[in-house]
């Protein structure tokens, strides 16, 4: 039987294997065009035609055996949401807002406060401050009650964007709105300057601002310099201790351009592990292109989600890059399967297998870190829990299915191969804060669960690499104030719906 979302649109399964014919647009007018990816030199490379402007190549992987495995990590589709903002007639992204053939929830709730920014950095994809766009106090909040009524599965976690968010005059007071929305989640994606301030931190805090995603591209100023246009590392590491001070966690955030900070990914790690009481995870996000690019300038300069894995691996010895990284997406069993537990319909992370990749590390307390994947044969656990998401629901003794859930978590966590001090009811435990937030903020659970770090890779896409079977699966998603949202690579990429909001023109 054909599967459809929840508003009744059929969902096409993603095109699996190479080489392969995808949807993707002309970089010059924007125009739906097929363009056929295959192996090239072990890469994985997109080459697409326009009848009016020509042939566009572009490196879309830099490993296709990597890039292959990403795709057995695909455990189906979400059926989006009940209520889309926007009809859509499967034009996509002409008619984005977001519409019933997108088939994945909001994973992470994007609200632009302002165009506004006390930087100009030369690398911004928001392209900061050329239309002045600021949402007033009321605008936000509305846009954030939006997000909350989504249906079946609010948005719970909320990043507030900009131009730089701190700058928008009430910006605590819709940080204090948020937490009272219900959104248990709340950051900010911001440059550091405002955090660096003490007092104001503090405050950020108290309004219930949980994390800051710190924009941080290396560890010298010269790549500040040459990312952000000045100095800024004190800046930066001044921020980290005010939010040390005041109770807030952190996540790095470098953009990585190759031939700049590609060599300082592992001394990004290192100054993480120097910070590791408040910081939870780096978000690498390879540099995109915007405007018109010369081939050989692009297929020079692009990092690609298997160079990060490859990096990092070369650069800390802590991992292997095709058996240690995994989707972003791989979670979704998890979550389908608690879901199907409760009855209740959660927020999961159905995205496209190569939107993101990540690996997550157990640090025992000599700051010794262990990859996940080293003492746990992921892939088959999450094989497995897929198969009883699929049962329970016609299950009439819910508890067999924990029983059995349980089976195979003990099945496939090997005890010899995990880091000192994890047991497998520690290892129960930090599965448990993963889902309860109380275990990670609550100083009654301190210890409960064991230390954990995240890495991962955003591969935001470009006009160059747009495949639109990604678009519709996208789960990082922005709210505009005409009550309609867009995924991440239409709002400012492609059709680039950013400029139109900002303009006031949707």
């Amino acid at each position: 039987m054909e599967m459809t979302t929840l508003a009744g649109w059929p969902i096409q399964p993603i095109t699996r294997s190479l080489p392969r014919t995808i949807r993707s647009l002309c970089p010059e007018c924007l125009q739906t065009i097929p363009a056929t990816e295959f192996v090239e030199d072990g890469r994985v490379v997109m080459q697409k035609a326009c009848p009016a402007h020509g042939t566009f190549r572009d490196i879309v992987f830099s490993d296709a055996e990597m890039f292959l495995r990403m795709e057995a990590w695909h455990f189906g589709d979400g059926q989006g949401y009940a209520n889309p903002a926007a009809d859509g007639d499967g034009t996509c992204p002409d008619r984005c807002g977001i519409c019933g053939w997108h088939t994945s929830h909001t994973s992470l709730a994007n609200v632009d406060l302002t165009s506004r920014c006390n930087l100009a950095c030369p690398i911004c994809f928001a392209d900061a401050e050329p239309n002045r766009y600021e949402l007033s106090f009321d605008q936000a909040v509305e846009t954030l009650r939006r997000f909350r009524a989504q249906r079946p599965a609010p948005a719970f976690a909320v990043q507030f964007t900009g131009g730089e968010p701190t700058v928008h005059p009430r910006f605590l007071d819709i940080v204090a709105a948020a937490k009272t929305l219900g959104f248990s989640h709340i950051q900010a994606a911001s440059n550091g300057v405002r955090f660096a301030d003490r007092d104001f931190a503090r405050r950020a805090r108290d309004a219930g601002l949980q994390y800051i995603y710190l924009q941080m591209d290396g560890t010298t100023d010269d790549v500040f310099r040459h990312n952000r246009g000045q100095a800024l590392l004190d800046t930066k590491l001044a921020a980290l201790e005010s939010a040390r001070q005041a109770g807030l966690r952190v996540i790095f955030v470098p953009t990585i351009v190759r031939g700049v900070n590609d060599h300082q990914i592992g001394d990004l790690f290192r100054l993480a592990f120097e910070h590791l009481d408040i910081l939870s995870g780096i978000s690498f996000q390879p540099v995109t292109f915007a405007g018109r690019v010369p081939e050989g300038d692009r297929l020079q300069r692009r990092f690609t989600l298997a160079d990060l894995a490859r990096e990092f691996s070369a650069q800390t010895g802590l991992t292997h890059p095709r058996d240690d990284w995994f989707p972003l997406s791989a979670a979704a069993p998890l979550i389908r399967y608690a879901g199907a537990l409760t009855g209740t319909s959660l927020v999961n992370h159905t995205c496209h297998p190569h939107c993101g990749l990540m690996t997550l590390l157990f640090v025992d307390q000599e700051r010794r870190a262990v990859p996940l994947t080293r003492f746990v044969d992921l892939h088959g656990l999450l094989t497995e829990i897929d198969r009883l998401a699929e049962r329970t629901p016609q299950v009439r003794f819910k508890a067999l299915s924990k029983v059995r859930a349980l089976q195979a978590l003990h099945r496939f966590f090997r005890s010899e191969a995990a880091p000192e001090g994890l047991t497998f009811f520690r290892f129960l435990q930090t599965l448990d804060g993963f889902a309860d937030k109380k275990y990670s903020w609550d100083d009654r659970y301190r210890g409960y669960t064991y230390k954990t770090f995240y890495l991962a890779g955003m591969h935001f896409m470009d006009a160059y690499n747009y495949d639109l079977e990604r678009v519709c699966r996208c789960g990082v998603h922005y709210a505009a104030p005409d009550g309609r949202f867009y995924p991440f690579c239409t709002y400012n990429a492609g059709p680039t719906y950013r400029r139109r909001v900002e303009r006031g023109a949707v």
